[in-house]
C-alpha cells in the first residue's frame, strides 16, 4: 500500500498485521478519490474504522486540513501512528482507540464536525446507514458533507434515507463503494436523538 497522490504521494504505508482488517487497495482508493475529489481545499475528515489509516491519510495528502482516526484494535492504532509519522502528517491528525458508537458520542461532545467521512466497517457489520443517521442526530456533519461507505458487494444499502442521498456507486470485485451526500435541510430527523451516556475517546 502507498499514498496515491498529493503531498505524500508514493510514501509506503504499513498494513495491520493479521487478517482482521481489510485494507482498501490502491486501485480502489484511486478510483474512490477520483469520485469525491480528487483534491480538497481544507476541511476535516473522519476515518471511523480506520485500520491502517490509509483513507484518512490519503485525504490529508490531497488537501484536507485535519483528520480524526478511530479504531478499536490496539495494533491498528500503532500502525496508524507509524503511517502518519512516515507521511509527516501526524500534526494534522487525532487518533482515538474506541468503538465507533462511543467515539461518535464523544466527538459530538467536543462539538466536532466533519466535511468528509470514511465508513469501512467489517463486512459482518451491516450498520453503515445506522451510523450515518447517528452522525446526523449528533450534529457531527457539515451541510453538504460527503460520506464514503465501503461494504460487501453482495449487500445493498438504500439509495436515499433520512438526509442522505447516494450520488455514486461502484463495484470492485467483492467490494462496493457508495458515495452519499448530506443535505440536512431537505428532511426532518430520523428517530430520536441518542440519550446514551457520552464517553470521551481514549488513546
Amino acid at each position: 500500500m502507498r499514498v496515491v497522490s498529493g503531498s505524500a504521494k508514493g510514501r509506503p504505508l504499513k498494513a495491520v498485521p493479521g487478517t482482521g482488517t481489510r485494507p482498501t487497495t490502491d486501485k480502489v482508493k484511486e478510483a474512490l478519490f477520483s469520485m469525491i475529489g480528487p483534491y480538497f481545499e481544507g476541511g476535516t475528515a473522519l476515518d471511523l474504522f480506520a485500520g491502517s489509516g490509509g483513507l484518512g491519510i490519503e485525504a490529508l495528502s490531497r488537501g484536507m486540513d485535519k483528520a480524526v482516526f478511530v479504531d478499536l484494535e490496539s495494533k491498528s492504532i500503532e500502525v496508524i501512528r507509524a503511517n502518519l509519522k512516515a507521511t509527516k502528517l501526524e500534526d494534522q491528525a487525532a487518533i482515538y482507540r474506541n468503538d465507533a458508537s462511543r467515539a461518535l458520542k464523544a466527538l459530538a461532545k467536543r462539538s466536532t464536525k466533519f466535511d468528509l467521512v470514511f465508513l469501512d466497517p467489517p463486512y459482518r457489520m451491516k450498520n453503515g446507514d445506522e451510523l450515518m443517521l447517528t452522525m446526523h442526530e449528533l450534529d457531527l456533519l457539515e451541510p453538504e458533507a460527503t460520506i464514503v461507505l465501503e461494504y460487501e458487494s453482495k449487500y445493498s444499502y438504500p439509495e436515499q434515507f433520512g438526509p442522505f442521498e447516494q450520488t455514486r456507486k461502484a463495484l470492485y470485485g467483492e467490494t462496493a463503494v457508495s458515495i452519499y451526500y448530506y443535505a440536512p435541510a431537505a428532511t426532518t430527523e430520523d428517530g430520536e436523538p441518542s440519550t446514551a451516556e457520552e464517553e470521551a475517546p481514549h488513546e
